[in-house]
Order: structure tokens, then C-alpha cells, then sequence
């Protein structure tokens, strides 16, 4: 399994409530592809959004986050971490 970070835009003004609806969205298919959320963040003003997961590739973070209805506008692979 690998790390990825991955990043929404777009999404200003974005509530607690709002990103915890999303995140658990995300947990309750997850599964079904192979991918564990960990944790995510939110940058309402900026309209950001962050989620850290451990998944077989970056297609499968994806193809979570489009079924629960937030397609990610990046993927990251994270390689290194202390």
C-alpha cells in the first residue's frame, strides 16, 4: 500500500459539517477499493481540501472520491515520510 495526498479546490466556504459529511462518505465505500482515509483538512477560505489515504494506486483514491460525489482535482503520491 501507498500514501497519497490528495487536494480539492473549489470548495470556499466549506463547513465542519460539510467536510465531515464528505469524509464519511468516503469511509463507507472505501473498502470496496482497496483505500483507508486517514485524515482529512479544510481550508474554507482558500477553498481547499485535503485527504491523506493509504491505497493500492492513486486511481483507486479516485474512483472513491467520485463515487461518494467529490471527484479530487490532484492525486499525490507520497513517497517519503518522517
Amino acid at each position: 500500500m501507498a500514501t497519497f495526498m490528495d487536494v480539492h479546490h473549489g470548495l470556499n466556504g466549506i463547513t465542519a459539517e460539510q467536510l465531515k459529511e464528505a469524509h464519511d462518505a468516503d469511509l463507507a465505500i472505501q473498502a470496496e477499493e482497496g483505500v483507508t482515509f486517514e485524515h482529512a483538512w479544510a481550508d474554507p477560505e482558500a477553498g481547499l481540501v485535503y485527504c491523506l489515504s493509504e491505497a493500492p494506486s492513486a486511481e483507486a483514491v479516485q474512483r472513491v472520491h467520485e463515487r461518494a460525489g467529490h471527484r479530487a482535482d490532484e492525486v499525490h503520491k507520497v513517497p517519503l515520510t518522517v
